[in-house]
């Protein structure tokens, strides 16, 4: 589904990917693993398209889509939920599910979504900013969900979410991979929780993808040692 070939960009003058190269097939859920700074969210910008490719190649479905924008990106079926969250804080919960599937046509998605995620329903009249960490995350993977993507760019799903909630999304990526076929890539630094969800984990050095390891591996203080530092 996705082919990343020798992939390079950055920020202005400064490069941060240096020649990134990696493959996903459909259905399938893939971890990245690195210290901070090494590269892991400037990739899943790049990929949406947030960020400009300097060389190299994104193939999705067969298409090169390395010099298409975001919003082309999205209507072939790339989502992504970025770090951080990025909720739009004075809409209330449903009119950020709305801005979620805006660029899909067809029947909405959105009550399909309240099932899986029953937490927000009684959430639906409530602006995004009163939400807490967690509530504000299960919104924002929602929101990616209701356009329908065919493969989602995740980072740091856990990042400051009570443990409650870090179960609760868990299951959720577990159930709604399977049910509605989604290809997964993720940026985590939670071992465990990467472990559950991977198939396979790659880790990131220096802007490059220096090896892939069985999510297994990581109960391994050695390897972990060796290539996270962690």
């Amino acid at each position: 589904m996705l082919e990343v070939d020798t992939l390079h960009s950055g920020y202005g003058r400064i490069p941060i990917l240096e020649g990134v190269s990696l493959s996903l097939q459909e259905g399938e859920v893939v971890g990245i693993l690195g210290h901070n700074g090494m590269g892991k969210t400037t990739l899943l910008r790049t990929l949406i398209g947030e960020i400009k490719a300097n060389r190299g190649t994104i193939r999705f479905n067969g298409e090169d889509i390395t010099r298409l924008n975001m919003f082309r990106r999205a209507r072939r079926g790339m989502g992504y939920v970025p770090q951080g969250r990025d909720i739009y804080p004075q809409l209330t919960v449903m009119e950020n599910l709305k801005m979620g599937e805006a660029m899909r046509g067809g029947e909405s998605a959105i009550p399909e979504m309240l099932e899986y995620f029953p937490l927000l329903k009684p959430l639906l009249n409530r602006p995004g900013r009163t939400l807490s960490g967690g509530e504000q995350q299960i919104l924002a993977l929602a929101r990616c969900l209701a356009g329908r993507p065919k493969l989602i760019l995740l980072d740091e799903p856990t990042e400051g979410i009570q443990p409650s909630i870090v179960d609760q999304i868990l299951e959720k990526l577990d159930t709604l991979s399977a049910a509605l076929d989604l290809t997964i890539l993720l940026v985590e630094q939670d071992l465990q929780f990467i472990a559950k969800l991977a198939s396979r984990v790659l880790i990131m050095q220096k802007g490059r993808i220096v090896t892939a390891i069985d999510p297994a591996q990581l109960n391994d203080r050695d390897i972990v040692d060796e290539y996270l530092g962690i």
